[in-house]
């Protein structure tokens, strides 16, 4: 080998260290950018005819690790998923209150119960009468905001679902016009690693919207799957996935009950729209929300009949009426929790609490006696007990079937008194919330490991980044010589020639 071949050598050597000392700098340099994996520059020695030729410098790659990255991608629906839910039901939790404080519904029916009784020791007295009155009030004001806070809840997971889908399609069509430029600049030999960050980025943002499968293709364009096997489309004109907004109502439900169809195609891929924040709201809104709803107008309904079983009327809708079962079983009554209150009549006449509210030859104090105890005796005993008359059980609250389409069911067995009714009520969406609670934190706990994992295998290592600088500073210093001692020769070789 000659003298230019050696400088030609030394040359591409100083000419690749000039290339990997500016994936170091942008390495350091984006050491804290979100989504950014650390690069390197292949390299590979040349050589023609055994004969030596230098190095030859690559196009710069970004640091992948597939079964990492996906894993996280799967923990980032889960964390995303109980987020929501976790939120959705801590806004229930404020309004229903801890069981047992005085402001929950089991409470306040323990507190009606307890101003029946002082009234059967003073049935005359008026203020025993308005007291019951008053907090009969008190407790169909805490069914209707409950009522409310549920319905307010169920359309904000449905406004979700709509905004959702929304973010998912830019984020699809944002994955598929980077897939379109990376395939473009892997045909010309250019680098994509800044653009596969930029494409990370968006399937980031897929991860938390719904459970979601990545698949690289070889010539660097990315599919994406459902868990059940749907393709996600990422390339084509307009919105991939259409949904509509709208105001739900309690007889509302999904499908065919008014709440419309994710679709794709003209096809209704909701179910197969799974985890992440898309996954959790249509399960809320479809079936934990207007479950708790269901058993929420169970009771209210309950409460309603037995009291007029007794023979009064305490309370009803807005009209006076105590709504009876259809089919499906709830039919007449869906919704009833957001209108029960205390009977108008009753309401203006506190003295019905004592009397009641039958009239004529079904009065059960005709003479209006001020010391009349016979209903007061009934509704302590029986409209509050466990059975309807003596010996004769209370009819039993339907647990199945329920909600506007006569599909939901309450998961528990039907509560014996009004009581049970109203603590059973509150303890399951207590135990679900701190179940949500827990499960979130563990979630949030392999989130965290497994971003460490991925940085680790993928980040960029500050200590590694300045080692390798030292390196490519003594390579330069090392291939610089090589050229100056090469410069000296040929000068040497100069001189001597006359």
């Amino acid at each position: 080998m000659g003298l230019s071949g050696a400088l030609a050598i030394a040359s591409s050597g100083l000419a690749n260290i000039n290339l990997q000392l500016g994936i170091v700098s942008q390495n350091v340099a984006n050491a804290n950018s979100p989504g950014y994996a650390s690069e390197v520059l292949p390299q590979q020695s040349m050589d023609v005819a055994s004969i030596p030729m230098g190095v030859r410098t690559g196009v710069a790659t970004r640091l992948t690790d597939t079964v990492a990255q996906n894993t996280l991608y799967a923990e980032n629906a889960s964390v995303s998923s109980y987020s929501f839910r976790q939120t959705t039901l801590q806004a229930i939790d404020a309004v229903q209150g801890t069981p047992g404080s005085g402001a929950d519904i089991a409470s306040q029916l323990g507190a009606l119960q307890n101003g029946f009784s002082a009234l059967l020791s003073n049935p005359a007295s008026a203020a025993a009468q308005s007291a019951v009155v008053q907090q009969a009030g008190t407790l169909a004001q805490s069914i209707n905001r409950l009522s409310g806070t549920l319905a307010t809840q169920r359309q904000n997971a449905e406004n979700t679902v709509v905004n959702d889908v929304t973010t998912l399609n830019a984020a699809l069509v944002q994955i598929g016009t980077l897939s379109d430029q990376i395939v473009a600049a892997k045909s010309l030999g250019t680098s994509t690693a800044a653009l596969e960050d930029q494409r990370a980025a968006a399937m980031q943002q897929v991860s938390g919207l719904v459970s979601a499968r990545f698949v690289t293709q070889p010539n660097g364009d990315m599919q994406v799957f459902t868990p059940s096997g749907l393709t996600l489309p990422t390339h084509g004109q307009g919105p991939a996935l259409s949904t509509a907004a709208v105001n739900v109502a309690p007889g509302n439900y999904y499908p065919g009950g008014g709440i419309p169809a994710i679709t794709l195609g003209g096809v209704d891929i909701t179910a197969q729209l799974q985890g992440g924040e898309i996954g959790q709201a249509i399960t809320l809104r479809d079936q934990t929300l207007p479950t708790y709803q269901a058993g929420l107008d169970e009771f209210s309904q309950n409460l309603a009949s037995r009291f007029q079983t007794q023979g009064l009327t305490l309370f009803s809708d807005p009209s006076g009426n105590v709504p009876a079962a259809g089919v499906p079983v709830q039919q007449n009554y869906v919704g009833f929790a957001s209108v029960i209150g205390v009977n108008p009549a009753v309401a203006a006449n506190p003295a019905l609490v004592r009397d009641g509210t039958l009239t004529g030859a079904a009065a059960l104090n005709p003479n209006g006696l001020a010391g009349f105890t016979g209903l007061i005796s009934n509704v302590v005993d029986y409209a509050l007990g466990t059975n309807a008359a003596p010996g004769v059980p209370q009819p039993a609250s339907n647990t199945t079937g329920l909600g506007p389409g006569g599909n939901l069911s309450l998961g528990y067995p039907a509560p014996a008194t009004l009581g049970d009714f109203a603590s059973t009520l509150l303890g399951t969406e207590a135990t679900d919330s701190a179940s949500t609670s827990s499960a979130l934190t563990t979630a949030q706990a392999a989130q965290a490991t497994y971003q460490g994992q991925l940085s680790a295998a993928t980040g960029v290592n500050i200590d590694q980044q300045l080692a390798t600088m030292v390196a490519l500073q003594n390579s330069y210093a090392a291939n610089a010589k090589v050229v100056s001692a090469v410069q000296t020769m040929w000068n040497q070789l100069l001189s001597a020639v006359p």
